[in-house]
């Protein structure tokens, strides 16, 4: 399956025609109706084409609803918001970034297409009850497995649970460590879609005296 064919929009087709075809990840997301609006939880290696699951989710939602972009870290808000801003920027849609001032309305996000937000800040505005969360089509889970971590997991869990009773969008869980994905799934409502493939073999040994014997 090859991504010119996909029934996506052209910007995003011509974006990305370095990727001639999918990984096996993608065309299984695909399979499991990534582009009918299923919700996904997306369990496979670093590197195997996640990110870009959750882009064709976002392309093919745009021009229907919003799309948040929800992470852990600023440092991978900053990084996505640059990916997204140069996919868009031929086009009449708009990202935008919010990662801080977190006890704000942040009026100005409503005039914007796709957002990339904390963990945190999406939490604010939900407190805030900010009226176009209604239009959210999809959301994107970024490390969706710190729902397990101690600080940040009971935030995310809790917005997680409201999205799903409140609005109902597309959810896109993203990870690459998750020891029990189809209870995870399960919870969200959503497909599991795994797969092993990486474009790298990853390979175990051990490092001793100048020499890593493999197993």
């Amino acid at each position: 399956m090859d991504i010119k064919d996909l029934p996506l929009p052209a910007f995003f087709r011509e974006h990305y025609t370095k990727f001639s075809s999918l990984t096996p990840i993608q065309k299984k997301a695909v399979d499991a109706g990534l582009l009918q609006g299923t919700s996904l939880l997306i369990c496979a290696p670093t590197a195997s084409g996640k990110t870009l699951v959750a882009t064709m989710a976002m392309a093919n939602t745009i021009g229907k609803g919003k799309v948040i972009y929800l992470v852990p870290l600023k440092a991978l808000a900053n990084e996505k918001y640059k990916e997204f801003k140069q996919l868009l920027e031929k086009t009449d849609h708009k990202a935008m970034i919010s990662i801080g001032d977190v006890d704000s309305d942040s009026g100005y996000l409503s005039r914007y297409d796709v957002l990339v937000l904390t963990t945190e800040k999406l939490d604010s505005l939900m407190r805030h009850h900010v009226p176009w969360l209604r239009e959210v089509k999809a959301v994107v889970i970024d490390e969706i497995h710190l729902l397990n971590d101690p600080s940040r997991g009971p935030t995310l869990e809790i917005i997680l649970t409201l999205l799903k009773t409140m609005i109902k969008p597309q959810l896109i869980g993203l990870s690459a460590t998750i020891g029990n994905p189809q209870q995870l799934a399960d919870w969200l409502e959503a497909t599991l879609v795994q797969d092993t493939w990486r474009p790298v073999e990853l390979k175990q040994g051990i490092y001793h005296d100048d020499k890593i014997e493999f197993y």
